[in-house]
């Protein structure tokens, strides 16, 4: 008998399994630092020199010259991108990380000879109504690094743009040449200005959602009431850990800045004071207007209650009259009457339109 050829073996189940070499995700691959540059300049005298320059090119050229300073412009750097530029400018580590993953409360912090202030920006979000918006609010930040030769600004978020802060600057060179200082105080009067404009915005809203809550035979779902003070909570978180930096600043503490400088961050100081107390406010009309919610609701609940006692008593004589003549006795009074059913109904309606009256009388109905 001719022997058969030999079968092909299955490939065994541990040579599909993929191996962990194959698995692991492959290296990453580094972004240059320039991805993330914004805008990087030399100002000297208040003026801006002319040409492009790198982040490390730039602070060379400045302590070349012993005089003017670097203002390096980042959006959203990775850690391998701030890194670079942390070996140049003698960025701590600590400022690194916070300036990475952001998520920080305003601050000001000073590691040696650098100074750390950590801004939380807001910006309003259009809508049609305030009572079908989902996001009123949205938020961002910006961290300034502030040295005597250079002034580094980070930023997080799409609306965080310091580009028009840069171009009015540069249209005053006595400002500029005030140094880097002058930097930070355009970037936070930049910053409250914007919490002005979003809490004036919010203002209208809370009078939108005030004169609905309060207009007669108009039902707001209260779910509306608190979006709009979840948005004003987070515009609280962003506003109030601001007064400590600035008080901070304006005294000078852990920041030398100059006294001409302080001077024009007191004015910043009072708008964030205003606008404190306006974000405050706001927190307490909202909480007003959920107790007054509230109450409306309860108030409706108890009206409906009243109704259905209301309607339950009047369908309760049909029924005790119903109940009594179901019975199985013989002897019931009127039973036999040829015009009791006709009496019997007639005494059920009476009754039943008497009730009705007393109760719409009473405005139970």
């Amino acid at each position: 008998m001719p022997s058969l050829p030999p079968r092909p073996s299955l490939p065994s189940l541990h040579s599909l399994r993929p191996t962990g070499r194959s698995q692991a995700a492959g290296p990453k691959v580094p972004v240059p630092t320039a991805r993330a540059i914004v805008d990087c300049a030399i100002y000297v005298d208040g003026v801006r020199l002319p040409g492009k320059f790198t982040h490390s090119a730039a602070i060379a050229e400045v302590r070349k010259r012993g005089e003017g300073f670097v203002w390096l412009g980042l959006h959203a750097p990775d850690e391998g991108q701030m890194n670079g530029v942390a070996e140049c400018y003698g960025l701590h580590e600590l400022m690194v990380e916070d300036a990475v993953h952001a998520h920080q409360r305003p601050k000001l912090e000073r590691y040696d000879d650098v100074s750390f202030l950590v801004l939380r920006t807001v910006s309003y979000v259009e809508h049609e109504s305030v009572t079908t918006a989902n996001e009123i609010v949205e938020s961002g930040e910006i961290m300034v690094f502030l040295a005597r030769d250079f002034v580094v600004t980070v930023r997080h978020g799409e609306h965080s743009g310091l580009s028009g802060v840069r171009h009015r600057l540069e249209e005053n060179p006595e400002r500029l040449a005030l140094g880097p200082s002058a930097v930070l105080h355009a970037v936070a009067d930049h910053v409250v200005d914007e919490y002005l404009a979003v809490t004036s915005s919010i203002e209208r809203d809370v009078d939108v959602m005030e004169e609905e809550v309060f207009s007669p035979n108009h039902h707001v779902p209260i779910e509306n009431i608190y979006l709009l003070k979840r948005e004003v909570v987070e515009l609280r978180r962003s506003v109030t850990p601001l007064s400590t930096p600035l008080s901070q600043l304006v005294q000078g503490v852990d920041t030398p800045i100059p006294k001409a400088v302080r001077r024009y961050l007191r004015d910043v100081q009072d708008h964030h004071t205003t606008v404190a107390e306006r974000v405050a406010e706001f927190d307490e009309v909202l909480s007003s207007l959920v107790d007054a919610a509230l109450a409306r609701v309860t108030m409706q609940q108890n009206m409906d209650m009243r109704k259905i006692s209301a309607w339950v008593a009047i369908a309760a004589v049909p029924t005790m009259v119903a109940g009594i003549y179901g019975m199985n006795f013989d002897n019931i009074p009127e039973l036999h009457w040829t015009y009791g059913y006709h009496t019997v109904i007639a005494v059920v309606a009476i009754f039943c339109v008497g009730l009705f009256a007393t109760f719409r009388r009473n405005h139970w109905l």
